[in-house]
């Protein structure tokens, strides 16, 4: 027991230290926000002086402070992902479980009244003096203090929306034209209440003193109708400003534009959507991960690296180029490492080249991947990405990508040649190795052909190069996205559409993120355990019109959730703080992001108001809701809320039958649906039963009737076909299924030819009947007249010679009267009565 108890304690040490960590963590994210923050402005107080710095009133006060902030913390820097082991990763979740008691004392009275001390409160008060100078530099950052917590100063929203209300009122600063804008937009911390028509006031003040994200702001208003009527000109107008600094900074960057890890994505689609896996419509459908559970679909990215970091020691030359992608590109979680790359690169490329030439019999599929190496080997002589920019290199390996036909290794080619790096410039060089990357479907070489041609300025010229721009824009090319937003502004080579253009100058913006958002900061913080500070970075992207955020935002405030919040109980997170109980908020968010095509936030809608959570109770806006998210079966969740929204008569009329109805096409919809549906339908027909033996009003199950059909003589044919065609063909699906005629298809009947073969039957068959039934009765006729014969050579004499004389007259003129009786003749009554022979 006593081992049990030091183990116990020695766990919980760690689990203190560990929320101590964290705690520390999130609190030096505010400096490197101080710290971008305070260049932006620094950079714009220089801009309105002329491109001259002044030194304001209270100067020598802010650096004051500024050196004691500095001695709070270091800046925190993004960490990368640790790969955990088995033993780690057990440990990992059996501190998370353990409760985290406190082994301090409670702190003094004195201290949570003021908790200010030491460096911070020294260097606030230098800051408030400052201020009361009107020092630009002291308001913005004590507002900035208040509003993110920054160097662990506590939130207060009221003090920060003064500070950023008297130095917008100082000097029109477009940041704190937009923070004011914001903070009257949603309302945040109750500092003033929430009005839409002066948000978008100091929004469109902001954006017309050239604020990049108040220009997407005011942009996505006008786009969307929020506080304004819409307005497609001046959405465009807006966006158009933003995406060209945008364009104009990735231009800005080493040769081929810059690159940046895209940092947005729903916290909600982490656990499979708004309603958990499979009963949201981010994972279920075709959203679902549809694979086998061994297969790496369901692994994450330490474990993939650690399984191909094998498989290359191994030598696996394919596992070696995946692992170098993936650290050259980094992606959300994992920094990019250049070194890394470059090391695994070459490793690919040792494997095919010995002594400057290719090695003999290569392994299947080695020559094209040593290729693709080399294209990114040169690619990051060219940019000087972990190396020294070095373009004699970078030509030395796209010559060797080229020869094995890789088409970044051509346009990395082409761009010398273009631009005259390390090469004498050359436009015709360049373009033919730009139209072989482009044969290949290589973006980033059809937006150069579009841009040689477009100088050109022919029609024709013009229409090629918005073909290739338009090929381009299939794989998401940033600069391509830009030139189809300007063809459809300008209308220049096809019809203006202000609608399009919208969407991708809109497009163009919200994907350079690390210029015009704050998502690396918002997911560093959410992923550091300060939802506080997560909430207001994803506040301000949401705001900006990213749909991901919105989401984001809406989720975070989110109370509508589970009734057995197994992951929060687990985790023993304290009380949800003031700031995070903001059901109206959430109720805004989750509109804004349905209005953007999130079929769960529309779902969540109609929750909200069926439940009156953020609104007042209305039970139509829900039906609403729930019909449009029900629209081509795309939410199990919407339908089966629908039934039983019939089950219940709550919105809509009770009717068991409509709520069957609605049942069966949520588990139609989704699968995962089986079980409650399932147990739905049960207490359903109960019910139904109940309600069809005491006669009640509401409509019971029915089953739907079947239609009576009415049978052709075709429709009996065929069935009678059909149903005897398995009796003959079951002694011979097995020794002939799939046969085919030598040298030919299987025969097909169709089902027109099918029916004219069986009616010639028919009537071959009546006339069959027919003759066989002429024939008999000649037959019959001929035995009779035989019979009289014998009859009458029996008698003999005269009498019976003029007889025979008689017959033989008779008998030319039964033959004389044809093949069949003739009318008057006295067989023709027997004919015509089926009586000859009987």
């Amino acid at each position: 027991m006593k081992g049990f108890l030091w183990v116990f304690l020695l766990l919980q040490a760690i689990a203190f230290s560990y929320a101590e960590a964290q705690t520390n963590q999130h609190v030096l994210g505010g400096d490197t926000a101080e710290e971008t923050n305070g260049e932006s402005f620094r950079a714009e107080v220089a801009a309105q002086s002329g491109g001259q710095t002044v030194r304001e009133p209270g100067a020598d006060l802010v650096d004051s402070a500024l050196v004691e902030l500095r001695k709070l913390h270091q800046p925190f820097h993004h960490r990368a992902r640790k790969q955990h082991g088995v033993v780690g990763t057990l440990l990992h979740f059996a501190l998370k479980a353990l409760p985290t008691l406190r082994l301090s004392a409670p702190a003094p009275e004195s201290a949570s009244k003021n908790p200010l001390s030491g460096k911070l409160l020294h260097a606030t008060t230098l800051l408030e003096d400052s201020a009361r100078q009107n020092n630009s530099d002291a308001l913005y950052i004590l507002a900035e203090m208040n509003f993110y917590g920054n160097f662990s100063h506590p939130k207060d929203f009221p003090a920060a929306f003064d500070y950023y209300h008297q130095l917008a009122l100082l000097n029109g600063n477009s940041s704190a034209l937009y923070m004011v804008g914001m903070m009257y937009s949603t309302g945040i911390g109750g500092a003033v209440e929430r009005d839409q028509a002066r948000a978008l006031l100091y929004y469109t003040f902001a954006a017309n003193r050239g604020h990049t994200r108040a220009e997407m702001t005011v942009a996505h208003r006008h786009h969307a109708g929020i506080g304004t009527p819409k307005s497609c000109e001046m959405a465009v107008k807006y966006y158009k400003r933003a995406a060209d600094k945008a364009i104009a900074w990735y231009r800005s960057g080493p040769p081929g534009g810059r690159t940046w890890i895209a940092e947005s994505y729903r916290i909600a689609d982490e656990t499979g959507g708004a309603y958990g896996e499979g009963a949201s419509v981010a994972s279920a459908g075709d959203n679902a991960v549809k694979a086998h559970p061994n297969s790496d679909a369901y692994a994450s990215i330490e474990d993939i690296i650690e399984y191909l970091d094998l498989m290359s020691q191994k030598g696996d030359f394919k596992a070696s180029f995946n692992l170098g992608r993936i650290y050259y590109e980094g992606q959300r979680g994992l920094n990019k490492n250049v070194v890394l790359a470059r090391k695994y690169f070459f490793d690919v490329t040792q494997k095919y080249w010995r002594k400057n030439r290719p090695i003999d019999n290569p392994k299947t599929g080695l020559d094209k991947t040593a290729g693709k190496a080399a294209g990114y080997i040169g690619r990051m002589y060219m940019r000087g990405e972990g190396v020294e920019q070095n373009f004699d290199r970078a030509k030395f390996w796209f010559e060797r990508g080229a020869i094995l036909k890789d088409p970044q290794s051509h346009h990395g080619f082409g761009l010398l040649y273009l631009n005259g790096y390390g090469v004498k410039a050359d436009a015709t060089q360049a373009i033919d190795s730009f139209k072989v990357a482009a044969a290949q479907d290589y973006a980033s070489a059809q937006v150069q052909l579009g841009y040689l041609y477009l100088d050109h300025g022919s029609n024709e010229d013009l229409e090629i190069a918005n073909h290739y721009f338009e090929l381009a824009a299939r794989w998401a090319n940033i600069e391509a996205y830009y030139h189809v937003a300007e063809v459809s502004n300008s209308g220049i080579g096809r019809d203006r559409s202000c609608s399009g253009a919208v969407s991708y100058y809109k497009n163009v913006a919200e994907r350079a993120e690390p210029l015009v958002s704050s998502w690396a900061e918002a997911n560093l913080a959410y992923e550091a355990g300060d939802t506080e500070l997560a909430l207001l970075e994803y506040l301000g992207a949401a705001e900006q019109g990213y749909e991901k955020a919105q989401n984001n935002v809406a989720h975070i405030l989110d109370s509508d959730r589970s009734r057995l919040p197994i992951p929060q109980l687990l985790s023993h997170r304290g009380p949800t703080s003031r700031l995070l109980q903001d059901p109206t908020l959430s109720l805004i968010f989750w509109t804004r992001s349905s209005r953007q095509g999130n079929i769960d936030a529309l779902v969540k809608m109609g929750d909200y108001y069926l439940s009156g959570i953020g609104a007042d109770a209305d039970v139509d806006k829900a039906v609403q809701c729930y019909t449009g998210a029900s629209e081509y079966h795309q939410s199990a969740q919407a339908l089966y809320n629908l039934g039983w929204m019939h089950e219940h008569g709550i919105g809509l009329d009770q009717d068991y039958h409509l709520a069957k109805r609605y049942y069966d096409a949520s588990r139609d919809t989704n699968e995962e649906a089986y079980l409650p549906v399932a147990i739905s339908l049960l207490k359903l027909r109960a019910k139904s039963a109940w309600n069809t033996l005491t006669h009640g009003r509401i409509n019971s199950i029915q089953d739907d009737p079947t239609p009576k059909k009415e049978w052709s003589l075709t429709d009996w044919v065929n069935n009678f076909l059909q149903d005897d065609a398995p009796d003959y063909d079951d002694g011979y699906d097995d020794g002939y299924e799939d046969e085919r005629m030598p040298g030919g298809d299987p025969m097909e009947f169709e089902d027109g030819a099918m029916e004219s073969v069986v009616i010639l039957g028919l009537a071959a068959a009546l006339v069959f009947l027919v003759m066989y039934r002429q024939q008999r009765q000649q037959q019959a006729a001929r035995r009779q007249e035989e019979e009289a014969r014998r009859q009458q050579q029996q008698r003999g004499g005269a009498h019976g010679g003029a007889a025979v004389g008689n017959q033989q007259q008779a008998q030319p003129q039964q033959q004389d009267g044809g093949f069949l009786p003739q009318p008057g003749d006295a067989n023709f009554g027997q004919w015509g009565a089926g009586g000859v022979g009987h």
